[in-house]
């Protein structure tokens, strides 16, 4: 290896603005710990100044993560930068991530400023951001469409005024691989002082070449890639992690350069995040996907079973598909079930949210007879979702169909501490279920969405669905995991509820506020 990849990830922050993927503090932790074990360079873990929430989840991965360092996104806002600068007061390392947009189109109809007054502002930023840490990013937004004379303008200012990592985004997905990679390429030869910086990018996955275009950059000179688990972000997301760690990886001969990765955490992680956000990885997902080494065609059959390479060119352990093996059952104890749940990143704050967790363990185990990592991670997820503030809780459900007969359910529900029962028919017993809590709930919102996905293999699998709403522009996801479909369907229906319930006061990373 002549060259060290960073690999910054942006789950917390990017993958967060998809939408209703939205997370709690705590699963936040969980996720910035899996990250940690997975040895991720930096993590950002949020934009502090969006809400109160935002800065008090990047504020807690700052004091759990000890190994990664942790970053805070901010505006060019005095603001924003002293927001971050407080959020990441207590991190044993920590970044600022400052950006402005920078392309004509944004300059003039978003920010109505001067690309003058854009460069002040960048500037003053950085200097700023130093106050609080030496490690300053700094990212000219839409920088796939600017102006390459002012990029090279602005990003030679802020490296002067302390910036250490410039992040060239291709913010709305824009870019080619060619001419992307070229564009680096530019900047790093026409920038006097660019030897002074690590150049980054992040890209965006709107025409499906976010990889294509990081992995272009990376042979262009760029040693910083900005991703997130499984692809997550917003509208089409971004670049996948476990797509650019596994190509420079398996391409030696092509790049120049490796990352840090435990690549056998990679699986684990993306399976952590799905649970935890409700997007289920599709089957034929490179790398984490189900089917990503598996082979139907006879003669691929034949040739792996001859010799692996013919048809592989990754080894499925070496990404940590074989770390997922059944560890626990109904005669498990409380230490075995504590010990494992320790080295999937979950350490209880107290005796009594073990006891809880143990308990419902065992309800599980009751219900099937192999208990794998995939369904402690759904049972630790669906605890969490129950420790939000609630209104509305479910406490039975009873649920007919039967051949030449309507299906029809019948729900009692606790909503702000009384309960209340519903009966409903409907195409089928879930429809019927879902129309029985909304005339509970009376939440007049959309259901956009749908899913469910098998946590395990097995007729006794839980099942874990996924239920988006949306209501006047607000969109959310529940998620429900059970053994009974049915009554995984109605969790996630009732969580989706809650969620719309709580208040929503946060703000978007690029909206304008200069």
């Amino acid at each position: 290896m002549s060259d060290k990849l960073i690999i910054f990830d942006t789950t917390l922050r990017d993958g967060e603005q998809s939408p209703g993927a939205s997370m709690t503090r705590d699963e936040k932790v969980r996720i910035a710990k899996a990250l940690e074990r997975l040895k991720v360079d930096i993590i950002e873990a949020g934009f502090p100044a969006a809400s109160p929430g935002d800065f008090e989840s990047v504020q807690a991965v700052a004091r759990a993560v000890k190994e990664s360092t942790v970053c805070g996104l901010a505006r060019a806002l005095d603001k924003d930068i002293d927001q971050a600068g407080a959020a990441l007061k207590d991190a044993r390392r920590s970044r600022i991530h400052t950006f402005i947009a920078t392309s004509p189109i944004h300059m003039q109809l978003k920010l109505r400023m001067e690309p003058d007054q854009v460069m002040e502002y960048a500037v003053a930023a950085v200097k700023r951001a130093r106050n609080y840490t030496d490690d300053v990013e700094f990212s000219p937004e839409d920088a796939g469409r600017s102006e390459e004379d002012f990029l090279c303008r602005i990003l030679e200012a802020v490296i002067a005024a302390g910036a250490t990592t410039l992040n060239i985004p291709d913010t709305v997905g824009y870019a080619m691989p060619l001419p992307f990679g070229q564009r680096i390429r530019n900047l790093i030869e026409r920038i006097p002082n660019a030897d002074k910086a690590i150049f980054s990018v992040h890209c965006h996955n709107d025409l499906g070449l976010a990889v294509a275009n990081s992995l272009s950059a990376v042979l262009n000179g760029a040693r910083q890639v900005e991703c997130t688990i499984n692809g997550l972000g917003e509208r089409a997301g971004n670049a996948a992690l476990e797509e650019v760690v596994m190509a420079v990886r398996t391409r030696r001969d092509v790049f120049s350069c490796d990352t840090s990765i435990d690549t056998r955490e990679i699986v684990t992680c993306s399976k952590l995040v799905s649970s935890i956000t409700g997007f289920p990885v599709q089957p034929n997902k490179a790398i984490v996907g189900a089917n990503a080494f598996a082979h139907e065609s006879g003669i691929h059959q034949d040739g792996v079973l001859k010799h692996r390479e013919t048809y592989e060119i990754m080894r499925a352990e070496d990404v940590g598909w074989s770390a997922n093996r059944m560890v626990l059952g109904k005669h498990s104890g409380r230490n075995a079930f504590r010990s494992r749940m320790v080295e999937l990143g979950v350490e209880f704050e107290s005796e009594e949210l073990l006891n809880v967790a143990f308990q419902r363990f065992k309800e599980l185990a009751d219900k099937k007879h192999d208990i794998f990592d995939e369904d402690l991670q759904a049972l630790i997820t669906e605890a969490s979702l129950e420790t939000e503030d609630e209104r509305v809780k479910l406490v039975a459900l009873k649920a007919c169909a039967e051949t030449g007969e309507t299906p029809e359910a019948r729900v009692t529900l606790k909503i702000d501490g009384e309960e209340a029962t519903g009966h409903a028919k409907g195409c089928g017993v879930v429809d019927a279920s879902f129309k029985a809590i909304e005339l509970l709930v009376l939440s007049a919102a959309t259901v956009q969405l749908y899913s469910v996905n098998s946590i395990t293999s097995g007729t006794d699998a839980q099942g874990e669905v996924t239920v988006r709403l949306e209501k006047a522009g607000r969109i959310v996801n529940g998620q429900g995991a059970d053994t009974d479909i049915v009554m995984a369907s109605a969790k996630a229906y009732i969580n989706a509820v809650n969620r719309l319930l709580a208040p929503h006061k946060r703000s978007h990373p690029q909206a304008d506020n200069l």
